[in-house]
């Protein structure tokens, strides 16, 4: 079974000539959510957050998805707003995770953990999966998760010494880390694919693989 220096070491690797580009992607993301975030105290930024930040998500999530499928004509700051295009979906995936996990957060702040990781694939599967809603993207990514949210916040907290760099660098290490870990985090959910057929592998952006054509419904959390 891999293990987080697996992931990490796949990240790495497929990263190699990317760093530069992915640090800009994630400079612009940042600036984005930031801005809203600050003009969040008005009513405007705050609605403005809450618009963009699904769609936003599931593009960044798309760039580290190719750059472990090594789509690299695929990875540029255009692709970060791929997202849009796929607004609805993106955007209900957003809120409901959010309040979800707000609600379990309630009951205890180790409920609202939990259900943080078992949501954590739901953006790469909303892409996978097209024909799929936000809702049924969410209980696959359950699904996927079930026996293996120790195994992802263990990948997750393999990072506590780049983050501890990055505060000594106040915070600018942060562009070049943050690709860095949401590539491993795409590895890590590769991992979790059932066997696709050979013809998979070269699907388009356009039309991505169906993973789950031959995965079977388990039971929901």
């Amino acid at each position: 079974m891999l293990r987080a220096r697996d992931f990490r070491q796949q990240a790495w690797d497929k990263k190699k000539g990317k760093w530069g580009l992915l640090a800009a992607i994630t400079l612009i993301y940042s600036l984005i959510i930031g801005a809203c975030g600050a003009l969040s105290m008005i009513y405007v930024g705050g609605i403005l957050l809450l618009i963009i930040t699904g769609p936003l998500t599931l593009g960044y999530t798309v760039i580290s998805l190719n750059v472990m499928r090594g789509r690299d004509k695929e990875i540029s700051i255009e692709k970060l707003f791929c997202g849009l295009k796929q607004f609805s979906r993106s955007f209900v995936l957003y809120i409901t995770n959010a309040l979800l996990i707000f609600a379990w957060s309630l009951l205890f702040v180790i409920p609202g953990i939990i259900k943080t990781f078992s949501y954590a694939l739901s953006y790469h599967i909303l892409w996978d999966n097209p024909e799929m809603s936000a809702n049924e993207a969410r209980k696959k990514s359950m699904e996927l998760m079930k026996g293996n949210k120790w195994r992802l916040f263990c990948l997750e907290l393999s990072f506590i010494g780049w983050v501890l760099l990055s505060i000594v660098t106040f915070g600018i290490l942060t562009f070049w880390i943050m690709p860095y870990q949401q590539a491993a985090i795409s590895a890590f959910y590769i991992s979790l694919l059932p066997e696709q057929p050979a013809q998979n592998e070269t699907a388009t952006e356009s039309q991505p693989a169906d993973v789950y054509e031959n995965y079977s419904d388990g039971p929901n959390e």
